[in-house]
């Protein structure tokens, strides 16, 4: 294994070497706006940058004090609820518009009430207990709503679990996951290395006005419009997966469930693997030894993404266990691509002053950067070896991360199943190698002595990782860290970005282009028409993600963008990632729909694949929409519930938005989705209660006539006409009169542009 400080250097040199351009970009915007501040690349998540660092709970402007709030263009803005600043995620669009000076507009959200009882059992991580939540409120159904948790167990809790469980509220689906600030609120800005003076004033200023809880005195607790419970001590060890957040699996369970999944219809649950294949094998070499494949092998074990890494409970529990794990002569196979990545640099700064660090590098769990890994599919490519076992064996391989996303397709194409894990958990199936274990009864591994070592025997316990904690988990980590953030980057401070106002378009760059959003945009509104005889572009079922839509990994080498890119003369290796493409609209539309787990009703196989109606022909779904446009007909998208599901990606808009798409017809959809549909003009339509497109026997091969009255109002049912002579009415989802004005301009940046220039 490479050592950390290698891997490391090695990421982010290469990360500036790739995206040079885009932080020229980045840098530029910050010397031409005011109040604009930029944390540089390989600092870390800013999520919880926000947690450690910038966010102060109270804010203390023109003699007045006020709480602290903030609106994030990532879903898992939420965390920061953790620490009682009222936050949730948006998507880009709308912040560009909050940007520019522009309000956000909202209907009034029901407040569920979260109560929590009782004390977590011992073995038992903030990681079980956010999954055991996100489960539960899935199945409440709170999509759109704000969640606050109050009750005496909120006490139990620190502010890394609380953010923990704050951080997952995109996955339950409510718009914030809210913990009102309490005494240990108050400690952890002590603990962050908060201004002392002012932590004193935000405790006076919440007393004062009646804003500092005592979760446990139940007067304080206000009235909800609805309230459920979770017994923290009924909650235990538990994975989420193999295909969605919510699907939680208690870890004593699991390979009885994964061996369920592998024979199930190919679905959330399920592969669809022949019974006879169940135990197939697939020999290979790796480095010049013999190893074996099968289905359930691990071959990413990740302790990333924001959820996980900013909690010191959990991280050093990891460390703790790899301790213990290396001490009884355990290891990992080589070709198992295992990563570390923290959400800052105070957690490499605790795990190395506390010891375990090199226990870590020893399991191969090394630092490889700060920031978004694994979790959105940055993990890089698997050895070839493992690549081509994996696809001669038609393997469900799997992936572990400590992560809070794992829909298909997103963690890496060749991991069909995928877990989400607390860290110390990622680190014990990296060892078994297999998520086909049961830890009460098989050993995780044996060493050279040829003892059976099994989980049990080096699971740490809550109490040594909080003594651990205590002692070097300090104030002057977190002040020395963040005094330097914004200039220890070299490679950041060396860029010479434009100094112009007016930014300069390269036409040569293949990764910032002039978009196509504002052309034609006139100063008189357009009144919105009817859409004429739409085609269906894609046909859908539920749980759609952003990540299906528009996807941020690899780029594959036979789709539309890849053509696109060695057009402009770029390699393979060049490719990048869609992610990190998003200033580029010929690359994000061509990319609109590219997920290889695409599952479309028109064509018989997952892919990104579509039936050109007028022709007949399977077509790359770019290539079916270019076709449409060139002839002029307009597109449609069907769905079933949860469209948009996942990140607040706002790509997922403004790629539709490009393929010609004009309307989605939806059971239901994520709020952000729908809000970023409303902010590109997308017009988002919801079946009316107890229809969808069975019951209204809609096959999707119909062309659709969108009839769009004079006068609109919020809400409103209109007319849809079919070419069969069928008609039947649906929901238009403009919630509010604000998002009718963002429709009638064609968008919510059209409406800006003409509001300054007006």
């Amino acid at each position: 294994f490479t050592c950390r400080s290698d891997s490391l250097q090695k990421n982010q040199d290469l990360e500036f070497e790739r995206n040079k351009e885009r932080f020229e970009f980045l840098k530029w915007g910050s010397q031409a706006f005011k109040n604009m501040r930029i944390i540089p690349p390989g600092s870390g998540i800013i999520h919880q940058v926000n947690l450690e660092y910038l966010a102060r709970v109270v804010m203390d402007q023109d003699d007045y004090y006020y709480p602290d709030s903030v609106v994030g263009t990532d879903s898992h803005t939420t965390m920061i609820d953790g620490l009682g600043v009222l936050g949730w995620g948006v998507g880009g669009i709308e912040a560009e518009a909050v940007m520019l000076g522009q309000p956000i507009s909202m209907v009034l959200p029901e407040v569920v009430g979260y109560k929590l009882l009782g004390n977590p059992q011992p073995l038992v991580t903030s990681t079980d207990i956010v999954l055991t939540i996100t489960k539960h409120l899935r199945q409440v159904g709170v999509v759109g709503k704000f969640v606050e948790f109050f009750g005496p167990g909120v006490a139990q809790l620190s502010i890394a679990d609380r953010a923990t469980i704050a951080n997952m509220c995109p996955e339950y689906g409510a718009t914030a996951a809210y913990f009102p600030v309490d005494d240990i609120s108050i400690g952890y800005l002590i603990q962050t290395g908060r201004d002392k003076e002012k932590v004193v004033c935000t405790r006076k200023y919440l007393e004062a006005v009646g804003m500092l809880r005592d979760f446990k005195n139940s007067s304080q607790d206000p009235d909800f419009t609805q309230v459920v419970e979770l017994d923290l001590h009924t909650v235990v060890p538990c994975c989420s997966g193999p295909k969605r957040p919510q699907d939680k699996v208690a870890v004593s369970d699991m390979k009885k469930d994964f061996e369920t999944c592998l024979g199930a219809k190919q679905g959330f649950k399920g592969f669809q693997i022949a019974p006879e294949r169940h135990n197939s094998i697939v020999k290979f070499n790796f480095e010049g030894c013999d190893f074996e494949l099968a289905h359930g092998s691990v071959v990413i074990a990740a302790i990333t993404s924001c959820t996980n890494t900013s909690n010191p409970s959990v991280m050093l529990g990891a460390g703790l266990l790899a301790k213990k794990a290396v001490e009884a002569g355990l290891t990992v196979k080589p070709y198992i691509k295992t990563s570390l990545s923290p959400g800052s640099g105070v957690v490499t700064y605790y795990l190395r002053e506390s010891g375990v660090m090199s226990y870590l590098s020893q399991l191969g769990f090394d630092v490889v950067g700060y920031g978004c890994m694994t979790c959105i599919g940055n993990s890089g490519p698997l050895p070839e070896s493992v690549v081509e076992a994996i696809t001669q064996g038609d393997l469900v391989a799997v992936g572990v991360l400590s992560g809070n996303r794992n829909f298909e397709g997103r963690v890496h194409p060749n991991t069909r199943a995928n877990y989400l894990a607390s860290p110390p958990l990622v680190i014990a199936y990296a060892i078994a190698g297999t998520i086909r274990i049961d830890f009460e009864k098989e050993p995780l591994g044996i060493n050279a002595s040829g003892k059976k070592i099994f989980l049990k025997d080096i699971w740490p316990t809550r109490n040594e990782i909080q003594a651990v904690e205590r002692q070097f988990v300090i104030p002057g980590m977190f002040k020395e860290v963040y005094q330097k953030i914004e200039t220890v980057n070299k490679s950041w401070n060396a860029l010479d970005a434009p100094s112009d106002k007016l930014y300069t378009w390269n036409p040569k760059s293949t990764y910032i282009k002039s978009p196509p959003f504002f052309d034609g945009l006139t100063l008189a509104l357009q009144t919105p028409k009817t859409i004429e005889g739409a085609y269906v572009l894609l046909s859908f079922g539920d749980s759609v993600t952003t990540d299906h839509i528009s996807p941020a990994g690899n780029i594959a080498r036979n789709s539309p963008a890849a053509r696109y890119l060695t057009s402009r003369g770029l390699t393979p290796r060049e490719f990048n990632s869609y992610g990190s493409r998003r200033g580029n609209d010929a690359v994000m539309a061509r990319g609109t729909f590219a997920n290889i787990r695409l599952v479309n009703k028109f064509v018989d196989k997952q892919g990104p694949q579509t039936v050109h109606f007028p022709s007949g022909e399977t077509l790359d779904v770019f290539d079916a929409a270019e076709r449409y446009r060139q002839a002029g007909h307009p597109l449609i998208v069907l769905a079933g519930k949860e469209y948009g599901a996942g990140s607040s990606r706002d790509w997922a808009a403004k790629g539709p938005f490009l393929l010609g798409v004009k309307a989605v017809l939806a059971e239901s959809y994520e709020r952000i989705h729908r809000s970023n549909l409303v902010g590109m003009g997308v017009i988002p339509l919801q079946y009316l209660p107890g229809e969808d497109a069975g019951t209204l026997g809609l096959t999707g091969r119909e062309r659709y006539t969108i009839i769009i009255p004079e006068k609109l109002k919020p809400q409103m049912n209109i007319q849809i006409k079919l070419d069969t002579g069928k008609t039947f009415h649906a929901i238009m989802r403009f919630d509010t009169d604000v998002e009718l004005t963002y429709f009638h301009n064609g968008g919510i940046l059209n409406y800006m542009i003409r509001k300054m220039a007006s």
